[in-house]
């Protein structure tokens, strides 16, 4: 099988995408990072692993190869398929040592400058860098350099990072790289290439995930397990919080703790929605911890209905578990395309109108005249929302009761995930009960938080000290948020900075 052949032109992946996407209304995970040391063709399996993180960022994709004495990188506006399909494409990143990056642009822009891995010629030599995640004192730190002289090439907060590396004074790329992330705060997952080798860490609370694997006698990092089992790689185990791992080209592996040992506050929202359902987060199965999240909600909120219908395809999981518990049929009662485009690059209401249309249909037949329980995962706008209800009601149904498998999402994500401005969340201006007027829906519920807590297999949320970042929801945030100081409101504000993850 050739890597056209694996790769194809289907830009969904199967992984879960947004129902709508004209307004925003969907949280989206910006970025997903792959690494591979010591691999023939390091190239075409970081295109392959990086196709399996698609559903991370599907704007632009990058690699970065070495050859032992060159780093060479191809980078490209679009999905994986369509950049890294080709044999020739491939060719022109020889080597056994890979990076590659998926991004989504949000205030950053979607210009190739901003396309990851970004990389520079440092006085220690050649330096690339792939970052899920968003430096919250970016903003801050940049003044700071180009005050002293730098000159930035993109927008990106991962920039940053490169300047940190190339201004300290420690003698050794590790120890400079060290000095760079103890000036940053916020979240970040990292895969750096250097002359000697590889780097992978995660920040101090491991907001970002990170796993590492094995292929074979190479080195595979990547964002999720997923990415491991499509390129054959077998899961060693996850990059803890606040790890260094160092590999040279002998293979040899060194770990580092230059940042202590704080209590983890991994993203909570990876088992929600961000990850996909066949990875292994945190040591359990994103899908089964989905179907106990409908579980729970089931249990919370019971509802007499006929048919539990999710909405497509993040809802399906927790669906599964919502029919489970409460007894109530599972069946798909919308039906997603495929093979259509994102819907909001049309120019017009009814154009959009009519993309909805051709992206999702209510299953008429088996929704009129019933009484259903939609499961999503998330309320965010609310636009969305409204419109799945009103299709169901024009596809007949007779009650149309709303179950959401997370809770309000209350406040704005500065840890790398494309939230709106808190002014724009729903269920930061409504109760509940006004929620449920607006998108049309009999009856509306969300999952407790200790519900969400307990379907990732904790008792309880730690109110003193919360297990996972659920700052989204609680408006907790678990660091500083320095470029918002001074602002009314944090979470109110869009990230000055362009969030690259």
């Amino acid at each position: 099988m050739t890597l056209t052949d694996f790769l194809g032109t289907d830009p969904l992946c199967g992984a879960a995408h947004p129902f709508f996407d004209e307004n925003g209304d969907k949280l989206r995970e910006e970025c997903g990072i792959f690494g591979v040391l010591g691999a023939r063709d390091a190239a075409a399996i970081a295109a392959l692993g990086l196709h399996a993180l698609q559903h991370r960022g599907q704007e632009a994709v990058g690699i970065t190869s070495f050859d032992g004495q060159e780093f060479y990188s191809r980078r490209g506006l679009g999905h994986v398929a369509q950049n890294f399909s080709s044999g020739q494409a491939i060719a022109e990143l020889p080597g056994n040592m890979a990076a590659g990056h998926v991004r989504y642009s949000t205030t950053g822009g979607s210009g190739l400058r901003n396309v990851q891995p970004l990389f520079a010629d440092l006085a220690t030599g050649g330096f690339a860098i792939a970052h899920n995640g968003n430096i919250s004192n970016a903003m801050t730190l940049k003044r700071d350099l180009v005050a002293k002289g730098a000159i930035f090439q993109s927008t990106s907060d991962t920039e940053v990072i490169i300047h940190l590396v190339a201004t300290s004074r420690y003698p050794t790329l590790l120890d400079r790289f060290i000095d760079a992330l103890r000036l940053v705060e916020g979240a970040y997952s990292l895969i750096c290439l250097t002359n000697e080798g590889m780097i992978a860490c995660r920040d101090p609370l491991g907001i970002r995930p990170l796993v590492m694997g094995k292929l074979g006698d190479a080195v595979v990092f990547a964002s999720e397990t997923v990415a491991l089992d499509v390129i054959g790689a077998d899961f060693v185990r996850e990059v803890e919080p606040g790890e260094m791992i160092q590999v040279n080209h002998d293979g040899e592996i060194r770990c580092h703790r230059p940042f202590g040992h704080p209590s983890p506050r991994p993203c909570i929202f990876e088992h929600v929605y961000f990850s996909r359902p066949d990875s292994l987060m945190g040591g359990r199965s994103v899908y089964e911890v989905r179907k106990a999240i409908g579980a729970e909600l089931a249990r919370e909120s019971e509802v007499d209905a006929d048919l539990v219908i999710p909405v497509p395809d993040s809802g399906v999981p927790a669906a599964l578990g919502f029919a489970n518990q409460s007894g109530i049929p599972f069946e798909l009662g919308i039906i997603r395309s495929h093979y259509v485009g994102r819907t909001f690059i049309q120019p017009s209401d009814g154009a959009r109108h009519a993309d909805v249309k051709r992206k999702h249909n209510a299953n008429r037949a088996l929704v009129a005249g019933k009484r259903i329980v939609l499961i999503d995962d998330s309320i965010v706008r609310g636009t969305t929302s409204m419109k799945i209800v009103q299709m169901m009601r024009d596809a007949g149904a007779r009650e149309v009761h709303f179950r959401v498998a997370s809770p309000p999402t209350e406040h704005s994500c500065f840890y790398g995930v494309d939230t709106p401005e808190r002014s724009k969340l729903l269920a930061a201006t409504m109760d509940v009960e006004a929620m449920a007027k607006f998108i049309h829906a009999d009856s509306l519920a969300f999952v407790s938080i200790d519900g969400l807590y307990r379907a990732v297999g904790e008792a309880s949320r730690n109110k003193a000290c919360p297990q996972y970042c659920d700052a989204c929801f609680s408006g907790e945030y678990p660091t500083r948020l320095t470029d918002l100081v001074g602002r009314d409101g944090a979470d109110q504000l869009p990230l000055p900075v362009g969030k690259v993850a």
